[in-house]
């Protein structure tokens, strides 16, 4: 006879998709593709790029979410919302109960260094890691039209197959990049830091018909951290940079020196 505990074992992993370049973007439909077989899929994505959203959420007016079949096998829903709001609506109103894991992207450009604070691809992941739901995004380094997704599906799959063959850490977090290189010329995935590394950044002014002023906000990425274990160097070297990520923004070293200069206040 079997237990209800062998029955539970038996039952295959639950994978929440999601990203912030929307639901009909190439890259969630080949992040998809990457995940067959691993479990059962369900999406929940945004019915319009959020790209830049970092981690908002809607308070101001009602999220709408609609059942959408554009994935053949897999029930997906399309939602009104910013990313995180995806996440939030498929663990309340969707399963009914966290996934077993949460995969986010594939964002169709780069979300290495600095650019993971700002990222929805990279926020969406980590509210399920809040929820101490294994989360990673994936992102390849490419704006062409018409990018190549084939070494992001096989890195996507590779590491979501070491993610699930064990229970990891509660708020087990990944930001992964992919260079924009054929797969034969990629050399693996390497674990890095995030690199100091930031937008240089300018307004362009301009003027409207109606004469009145407006802005296009635009700059150089500058890489100020030139060690060979970030982000930025990996890919500029052909790794998959894999960076293990935590939302907890506390300065610990700087708590310990005002603790001991400042003391308590009384």
């Amino acid at each position: 006879m079997t237990s209800k505990k062998q029955k539970v074992a038996k039952e295959e992993p639950i994978i929440l998709v999601t990203n912030d370049d929307g639901i009909a973007a190439a890259g969630i439909r080949n992040l998809v593709e990457a995940m067959k077989g691993l479990g059962k899929i369900v999406v929940v994505a945004p019915d319009k790029p959020q790209s830049g959203m970092g981690h908002a959420i809607t308070i101001g007016h009602p999220l709408r979410l609609y059942e959408v079949e554009l994935f053949e096998g897999v029930r997906a829903f399309s939602c009104s919302g910013t990313p995180v709001d995806c996440v939030k609506l498929a663990v309340d109103k969707i399963l009914h109960r966290k996934p077993d894991i949460c995969v986010s992207g594939i964002n169709h450009g780069a979300n290495h260094s600095i650019n993971v604070i700002y990222s929805g691809t990279m926020s969406a992941a980590m509210e399920a890691a809040i929820e101490s739901i294994p989360a990673v995004g994936f992102s390849l380094l490419d704006y062409g039209a018409e990018p190549d997704f084939a070494a992001s599906r096989h890195y996507a799959r590779l590491i979501v197959e070491k993610m699930l063959r064990k229970k990891q850490p509660r708020h087990f977090l990944l930001n992964v990049n992919i260079p924009k290189a054929p797969a034969e010329q990629l050399k693996g995935y390497k674990i890095c830091k995030q690199a100091y590394a930031k937008y240089q950044e300018k307004f362009i002014e301009r003027k409207d018909p109606h004469g009145r002023k407006y802005y296009w906000l635009t700059g150089e990425f500058v890489n100020f951290d030139k060690s060979k274990d970030t982000d930025v160097w990996a890919l500029a070297n052909n790794y998959v940079s894999v960076v293990p990520v935590e939302f907890d923004l506390t300065d610990y070293g700087l708590k310990q020196r005002l603790e001991k200069d400042w003391g308590e206040s009384k």
